[in-house]
């Protein structure tokens, strides 16, 4: 796949995935036998990664028929992908309805408004399971009213990053990656990227990562034994499954402005801590990982606030 973008595009959805891979050579110079690569996913048009799943999974829809004229996008989502359907639904005249726990931060909540998003606010002591189910019920009740878009159990969102996401870093590594690592949400992402990786080379190790706790701050992941498993979430394709402290993941999303320049949200510092232990434990290879979405999210969590002390 070519990673220059159309030069002339013709709707937002042209200007999705060819995002660059960056070096990380701060916090990779700790060890000097490794390469740490991050996706910057932050740069695709709605600021997240998740715009590959949502144009995916929309496509497949209209493609297939679901997406008929008067029928309502209806999906759950913590913030990312919803804004990328918002985004897509504005630029292609669609309804959308989401439901979201009534805790996301007021920057998400107001994007999703600005691009005309109806919003269906959940119990925030439910997190994204409750906004499930309530999407959920809502496509029960009302079936021929909505296309449910069930982003946790629709093949076309790990597939986005099968045919897309993968061969870009294969690319961008003139196929030298030996490791990849990325957060479950979803699972989308490490899914597809993984599947498509391990056709390339049974040698490339797969590591997923998690918060190491049911309750966390770690926006955007799942902590998989406890919450409603994805549909598309194979938990034994992993090669090793890691935890991480939401401490430390704030710890580290704090140090990736201040030592790289990267205002990236705290998903991203939990894979820049995974990545850093991997790295000490291999100490030769190179390894890529997705930092999923940008800070300017989440700038009202307090956490900013907080000294960095490492």
């Amino acid at each position: 796949m070519p990673l220059t973008r159309p030069s002339t595009p013709d709707s937002v959805l042209d200007l999705i995935g060819r995002t660059p891979l960056l070096r990380l050579r701060t916090f990779g110079a700790a060890t000097p036998g490794v390469e740490i690569y991050a996706k910057a996913e932050f740069q695709n048009p709605g600021g997240s990664v998740k715009d590959r799943a949502a144009a995916s999974i929309l496509r497949e829809a209209r493609r297939t028929g679901v997406l008929r004229p008067g029928v309502t996008i209806l999906d759950a989502t913590s913030g990312n992908t919803g804004i990328a359907y918002a985004m897509i639904a504005a630029a292609h005249g669609y309804r959308l309805k989401l439901c979201m726990p009534a805790n996301v931060t007021p920057e998400r909540t107001r994007t999703l408004l600005a691009f005309g998003a109806e919003l269906v606010l959940t119990d925030p002591m439910e997190g994204t399971d409750g906004a499930i189910r309530e999407a959920r019920r809502l496509a029960f009740a009302e079936p021929d009213r909505y296309f449910y878009a069930d982003q946790y159990n629709n093949d076309a969102n790990w597939r986005a990053h099968y045919e897309a996401t993968a061969p870009e870093i294969l690319e961008q590594t003139d196929g030298r990656v030996t490791h990849f690592l990325a957060g479950l949400g979803t699972s989308g992402t490490f899914m597809g990227v993984g599947r498509r990786l391990r056709e390339y080379s049974r040698d490339i190790r797969l590591i997923s990562v998690q918060p190491d706790s049911p309750m966390h701050g770690v926006e955007g992941l799942k902590h998989m034994e406890t919450a409603i498993r994805p549909g598309i979430y194979d938990p034994s394709f992993a090669d090793e499954d890691v935890r991480i402290s939401t401490e430390r993941a704030y710890t580290f999303t704090r140090r990736l402005a201040l030592q790289e320049g990267l205002l990236v949200g705290v998903s991203s510092g939990a894979a820049l801590a995974a990545s850093l232990d991997l790295a000490e434990r291999i100490r030769e290879g190179v390894i890529v990982t997705i930092f999923p979405d940008s800070g300017t999210r989440y700038l009202t969590e307090r956490f900013w606030n907080a000294e960095d002390r490492d």
